[in-house]
């Protein structure tokens, strides 16, 4: 299967039957035209949409077509105009949300413990939300309405499917039942219901994958679930790529989609990111994303090594907004001046980031991406570090430093794999309950450190010296949530933790937060063994939660401490993000420098608007022994003067607005 395109557009067309003269303004030419002058090269158009409408003359069920639709042929003349001029069209049609289906076959919708139809996103009526159950007869429904898709559109002209919603849920239906109990799995217990939902979704979208490669083999087949993480990895065979659904503005917020790619990346699929065109969510219609939050988010994919989708819906009238493509076509003639550089790259990364997504209790899971993993991304992202999110059965090999964020969950094996990584040479740093059994007598092996348990208060302090904290004043800082109380045993103490006079508690309390330090010396906050350095607090939920800058900077000197040639520095501020790529074939590096800032002007969304150059930025970039032979800005290929100290390169950049892409060749 070829590539994925890298300017796509995911055009929603959820549509009710209350509107008249349904795409009564489309004509094929004019949309092509849109797309064309946009520089879109795919678009995911509409078979099905949520209210259960069709929008094909469909054979199996003619009476589902939009009762209001002026040209049943919509789909079809899409599909065809853009094949002429060589715009893919995957198809898009809906699993679990539909309201013909709520309105008609409630035997077929997915029920609560009360019996109640369970409502995913949890908005009141009216809506298409009560979840479909896949383990109802619902699933023939399914695969014919995907047969009659191919029946009328036929083979030849299809270039994909795109499935959206399917949801993990609690169900509690006789059929979800007893097939939970042919697998001697306990249908009392909401993580055993939830642990079988993921079940039936693998072996749903293995049926429905078998089915299409069948029927029309080589096309592309995408799941969407909202979110691609380690739960995703047991149905991969079903998937020819992954789109990774991440509306900023829409509930995901910016955390998810660094997070979350830098995942995904490691999974072996091509990967597409996903944002939209509008100022909030989907269906925010008559809205338009501000022009520089677009260009971060796209410019963010391309750099992470993914492809770009942004997300539109179409007018009832069948009309494309002039307004949206001119806001995609400005965004995407950049993406098209620089792409042939970026599709044969794979990021180069330095650090692994074990997800503590992996240890999460099933039926407690939502889009949210742990707090102590935003930390991380974060607080690496503005040190400029090259860094991947891994789970426990990725390789460790090919970092040269693993970290554990907080809460990485304890097992034999796992610390087995780390200490033989360490051994080798690997470098490890581990952060407050991450790879501690509790229950253990004898000091971590990793470690060095005999856990004793919670630290007997709130808030402790640490303190800065020579080797750890050094920018830092010479004196205590707070540290804002509450640690781990552990020995020494054969550690090297870095830093210790300090006393406060007492907790606020009981009759005790001083001032408005908690107590000062008493200057009294506590047990260890940060040590070092060997290879292997921890901290006893939780440093990186600090960060993201009340972002100290000393948590960064005592994170920066650890790393400092394990780690040489560093990947990427520069001498801009916090703010400017880097990565850096490779082609392998072309012998070619590529740095992305991106620097928007996002901003909470609104009460309910963070926000995008203002470009903020950067003058005289300086780079260092590692290149080892590799002979290079120029280094020039893109799309222009500019030369760059550069100079060559030992294993680096360093440049100077004039002006950095917006993004910039160095190629070194």
């Amino acid at each position: 299967m070829n590539k994925p395109r890298y300017r796509q557009v995911h055009l929603d067309f959820h549509t009710s039957e209350y509107i008249p003269n349904v795409a009564g303004d489309f004509h094929a030419e004019e949309f092509v035209k849109t797309l064309m002058e946009a520089n879109v090269n795919s678009i995911t158009c509409f078979a099905r949409c949520h209210h259960g409408w069709l929008y094909y003359p469909s054979q199996n069920q003619p009476d589902l077509i939009h009762p209001n639709l002026i040209n049943n042929r919509l789909l079809l003349d899409q599909i065809e105009i853009c094949h002429q001029y060589d715009i893919k069209v995957p198809i898009y049609t809906t699993v679990q949300w539909d309201e013909y289906i709520m309105k008609n076959h409630p035997e077929w919708l997915a029920i609560d413990e009360n019996g109640g139809y369970i409502n995913s996103q949890n908005v009141p009526e009216p809506h298409f939300y009560y979840t479909i159950c896949l383990n109802s007869s619902y699933r023939d429904y399914f695969k014919n309405h995907v047969q009659d898709i191919i029946d009328v559109v036929k083979s030849e002209n299809i270039d994909g499917f795109f499935f959206d919603i399917l949801f993990k849920v609690d169900c509690h239906c006789e059929n979800c039942l007893k097939q939970m109990r042919l697998k001697d799995l306990d249908t009392t217990s909401k993580r055993d219901r939830v642990y079988y939902s993921t079940i039936m979704l693998d072996e749903f979208k293995a049926e429905i994958s078998k089915f299409i490669n069948e029927r029309v083999p080589g096309v592309s087949i995408f799941y969407n679930s909202s979110h691609v993480g380690p739960t995703s990895k047991s149905g991969l065979e079903s998937y020819t790529h992954l789109e990774l659904e991440s509306l900023p503005s829409g509930g995901w917020g910016y955390d998810h989609f660094p997070a979350t790619v830098r995942y995904a990346r490691n999974l072996g699929k091509e990967v597409i990111g996903m944002t939209g065109k509008f100022h909030t969510y989907w269906g925010d219609f008559h809205s338009l994303k501000n022009k520089a939050a677009l260009e971060f988010e796209c410019f963010n994919m391309l750099a992470q090594g993914a492809g770009c989708s942004i997300g539109d819906q179409l007018h009832p009238n069948g009309r494309l907004s002039k307004a949206a493509y001119e806001l995609i076509g400005g965004v995407y003639e950049r993406v098209k001046n620089v792409e042939e550089y970026c599709v044969n790259t794979a990021p180069l990364s330095e650090i692994g980031v074990l997800t503590p997504e992996e240890f999460y209790i099933l039926g407690e899971h939502n889009l949210g991406i742990a707090p102590e993993l935003i930390g991380t991304v974060r607080m690496l992202q503005e040190l400029s570090y090259q860094f991947d999110i891994i789970d426990s059965q990725m390789s460790f090999e090919k970092y040269k430093l693993i970290i554990l964020p907080d809460s990485i969950k304890y097992s034999a094996e796992l610390e087995q794999k780390l200490l033989d990584y360490a051994n080798s040479g690997g470098k490890v740093i581990g952060t407050f309950e991450s790879l501690i059994n509790k229950s253990a007598q004898e000091a971590s092996r990793l470690y060095g450190n005999k856990y004793v348990g919670d630290s007997k208060y709130d808030r402790d302090f640490v303190l800065p010296n020579d080797r750890m904290g050094e920018g830092l004043h010479q004196e205590e800082y707070v540290m804002y949530l509450k640690g781990a109380e552990i020995q020494s045993i054969d550690s090297e103490v870095l830093m210790h933790t300090v006393k406060p006079y007492f907790n606020r508690e009981g009759k005790t309390f001083c001032s408005h937060q908690h107590a000062p330090s008493s200057q009294e010396i506590g047990p260890p906050a940060v040590t070092k063994h060997g290879n292997v350095i921890y901290f006893s607090h939780p440093i990186f939920r600090a960060y993201r939660k009340n972002c100290p800058m000393w948590c960064k900077v005592m994170m920066k000197d650890a790393i400092e401490t394990l780690l040489a040639d560093k990947l990427v520095q520069h001498n801009g501020p916090s703010t400017l993000l880097t990565t850096l790529t490779v082609d392998e074939e072309a012998h070619t590096k590529v740095l992305h420098a991106i620097h928007y800032i996002t901003e909470k002007r609104s009460e309910d969304i963070y926000v995008i608007e203002d470009i903020i150059p950067l003058h005289n930025i300086e780079f260092k970039v590692f290149v080892g022994d590799e002979n290079v032979t120029s280094v020039k800005t893109l799309p222009d290929l500019t030369e760059i003067h550069y100079q060559r100290v030992g294993p680096y390169i360093t440049f100077a950049i004039e002006k950095v607005e917006g993004h910039l892409i160095v190629k070194i060749d």
